[in-house]
């Protein structure tokens, strides 16, 4: 038995994993198990970590703690050591290593292997130096440090991985996440979406599947959070919101700057139906001379946004979108964006949008593995029946964790 082939069947046995999916066949197993994985000796971790020392803790979500760690060879790593006593972390543990065992892209965080002593099981990842987008974008402080340059290499970035995850990957991967936490910056500001926990692998012959309803709040897409209606396109309402608060530097679930406005979405809107969208753009960045560009991604965003989800656009419609030069006329025009609890009206489409937006092929605490981790943004989680009215905890306005 091949070294690569020992490496995935004891993945499989040690997290009881295994693809569903006709077709798999053992050798695209042991050339995954290659490409990207390897095993890594517990005593190493332990070494890398100083004993898993809590100087070294980055962090800890519903799955355990966080380390950050320094192989013999250099490398840098972060690794994350599942608590023995998390139900549903183990879940999200075990789903983050199936699905990115097999998933390689320079916008995706990178898997580097896995460790299972005894009880102990860990998933050892690239360690990402300028900790999550949030903690640099809603800082007063930090917020200075991104130019409109990189916040566009962001976006474009973030667009490349979902798109990858949505049509390239090996399976169709809904990441039901997507938000300013679970993106990761590095030493370039290379955006790196991260936290698989939530991800769902897609049927490829299905337009959208009912699944129970969890994610983070301001985020999610209303079809999704009213009706656990899933596809593609609720990752692209997700994304749509990161565009929008990267540049506005406000955050969506606790907007607050109009009173007239439910959120930051409503609030976009609004301003662009008066030909006013600028006045949205993050104070940090008045003296950019990019407004045309700025402009249209304001407009990207309100489409990715939309409440109804046959109208926003698939990420490859996004990517292209990204790639025009900005110019009147270039962009279909945004209807209301979708907000949890209001119904949408079906417009018909004007024939210029049929072949753009055709196609629909999407939970967890902010848990990231950057040099600082995002322990206070909540994640909602709960049954669709239980969505009309739910518990608030006591720490914010995310509602209680609810599961059948």
């Amino acid at each position: 038995m091949t070294k690569p082939k020992k490496f995935f069947d004891g993945l499989l046995k040690h997290f009881n994993l295994g693809s569903r999916r006709e077709g798999d066949n053992e050798e695209d197993l042991e050339k995954i198990a290659a490409r990207e994985q390897k095993h890594f000796p517990f005593e190493a971790l332990v070494s890398a970590t100083k004993n898993f020392h809590p100087s070294n803790k980055l962090g800890e979500g519903g799955f355990g703690p966080v380390y950050k760690g320094k192989l013999d060879d250099g490398r840098e790593i972060a690794v994350k050591k599942l608590s023995h006593s998390s139900n549903q972390g183990k879940k999200e543990f075990e789903n983050e290593a199936k699905l990115l065992a097999r998933v390689q892209h320079r916008n995706v965080v990178n898997l580097l292997g896995y460790c299972a002593h005894g009880a102990e099981k860990l998933l050892i990842y690239e360690y990402v130096i300028n900790e999550s987008l949030d903690k640099v974008l809603f800082k007063s402080r930090r917020n200075h440090e991104l130019n409109w340059k990189q916040r566009y290499d962001i976006i474009t970035g973030i667009a490349r991985g979902l798109l990858y995850l949505h049509e390239d990957s090996h399976n169709c991967i809904i990441h039901r996440d997507i938000k300013a936490s679970n993106v990761l910056l590095d030493d370039k500001w290379i955006p790196k979406i991260a936290d698989f926990g939530m991800a769902r692998l897609f049927p490829e012959d299905q337009t959208h599947v009912n699944t129970r309803v969890a994610g983070t709040n301001g985020y999610m897409a209303p079809e999704y959070v009213m009706h656990g209606h899933l596809s593609v396109k609720a990752d692209v309402f997700s994304f749509g919101v990161v565009i929008l608060e990267l540049i506005s530097g406000q955050r969506n679930s606790s907007f607050n700057l109009d009173v007239d406005a439910q959120n930051l979405l409503d609030w976009a809107y609004k301003l662009y139906k008066k030909d006013k969208s600028l006045e949205i753009v993050d104070p940090s960045l008045a003296a950019s001379d990019s407004g045309d560009q700025i402009a249209m991604c304001i407009q990207i965003g309100l489409l990715c946004t939309q409440g109804d989800p046959q109208l926003r656009p698939t990420m490859r419609r996004v990517v292209v979108m990204l790639s025009k030069k900005p110019g009147p006329g270039n962009l279909e025009e945004p209807t209301r964006p979708g907000v949890p609890g209001s119904r949408y009206r079906r417009a018909r489409r004007p024939a210029a949008l049929s072949s753009s937006t055709a196609g629909s092929s999407g939970e967890s605490n902010s848990r990231t593995y950057t040099s600082s981790l995002n322990t206070n943004t909540g994640t909602a989680s709960a049954s669709t029946s239980a969505l009309a009215s739910p518990r608030q905890d006591k720490r914010g306005k995310r509602p209680v964790e609810s599961w059948d």
